[in-house]
């Protein structure tokens, strides 16, 4: 997935995409530049600090997979609601 929103993955896309896979039944991974991270941990996701047009390879592996799958590809789509204006 890319990363459209000009701040790049900070805090606030963070709790986003963390909020969202709460609950999840499925494990969900983050890579980016050869770190590969749990995307179920704020924390994990600010240590990748991808900016903005940053390529994430993004692994989901478990019973909700291809819903979680989805709606993660709509948060990064929606540029996690912030507009470049």
């Amino acid at each position: 997935m890319k990363v459209k929103n000009s701040l790049g993955l900070h805090a606030r896309p963070a709790t986003m995409i963390a909020k969202l896979l709460q609950g999840t039944h499925s494990s969900v991974s983050f890579t980016y530049k050869k770190e590969t991270i749990n995307a179920k941990s704020i924390m994990s996701i600010l240590v990748l600090a991808v900016s903005q047009h940053g390529q994430l390879l993004v692994t989901v592996d478990g019973l909700d997979a291809e819903l979680v799958l989805r709606k993660l590809l709509d948060l990064f789509e929606s540029q996690f609601g912030e507009s470049d204006s």
